[in-house]
């Protein structure tokens, strides 16, 4: 990457694609997530969307037997996505492809589960949900994690820096009224544990964030960048009572 040509994107990218997650998670919140759903087969077609590259679809794969595609935006995340999948051997059924999770490449009505960990806010909670209902089957499941407030108290700092990042967050109980009146059944929620962010996500992107400073020592957009994830892990670590990502499971009625 050329220093005269460096974007904030840029950054997010060379940051975020050595991590073996993009956001906060971990395989034991995927697999418990994953319990809630049933009735999948070797025949079954399950789209993992904003996989990034695919911390968690593979363990979404090596606990499933149908199949599997990726999609993500960043054709960098998708080359490693595809890397990890020949390094398992799971080329006949799990693929990643580049593309937009507003705009989907599948038919209507084709998918048993669309996945979704730490990409629907960027969307928009209400519109996701309502767009991707269209490509499940009846009786198909919807899994996603979201940044949602744990009580009824949103302290204004906090807020604020999320309007700021373009964010909707909105009360569990607000977001699960959305999937119940957008075509869904509830399933069931669950908050992801502080370890889902310390140690599987701020940890790993701080030593990364180390190396780019090293990198582009001097820099000022850089140094922004990096202060702003900064500020994110400051704050989390002061009001993480208050907001959280949380898992929504939901099926298609």
């Amino acid at each position: 990457m050329e220093n005269k040509n460096m974007t904030m994107f840029d950054l997010l990218i060379e940051t975020h694609i050595g991590l073996k997650r993009q956001g906060p998670g971990s395989p034991e919140m995927t697999m418990r997530a994953l319990s809630f759903v049933d009735n999948l087969n070797e025949e079954s077609y399950i789209a993992d969307l904003g996989c990034g590259t695919g911390g968690q679809t593979m363990v979404i794969a090596q606990n499933t037997i149908g199949h599997i595609i990726g999609v993500d935006m960043i054709p960098n995340f998708i080359d490693i996505f595809n890397q990890n999948v020949k390094q398992l051997h799971l080329e006949n059924r799990v693929t990643g492809i580049v593309g937009s999770v507003e705009e989907l490449p599948f038919k209507k009505e084709e998918l048993d589960l669309i996945w979704s960990e730490g990409v629907i806010d960027g969307i928009g909670f209400e519109k996701a949900v309502t767009y991707w209902n269209g490509f499940l089957k009846k009786g198909g499941y919807l899994a996603v994690t979201c940044p949602s407030w744990l009580t009824d108290e949103c302290p204004s700092e906090v807020e604020k820096f999320w309007v700021d990042a373009g964010s909707g967050l909105d009360s569990i109980e607000n977001n699960i009224s959305i999937l119940q009146n957008t075509g869904y059944r509830f399933i069931s929620s669950f908050t992801l544990s502080e370890e889902c962010w310390i140690q599987n996500y701020f940890a790993p992107r701080e030593a990364a964030e180390k190396s780019l400073l090293e990198k582009y020592s001097g820099n000022q957009m850089v140094e922004a960048y990096i202060e702003g994830d900064r500020r994110e892990v400051e704050l989390y670590t002061k009001y993480k009572q208050y907001y959280g990502y949380v898992f929504y499971i939901g099926k298609k009625i």
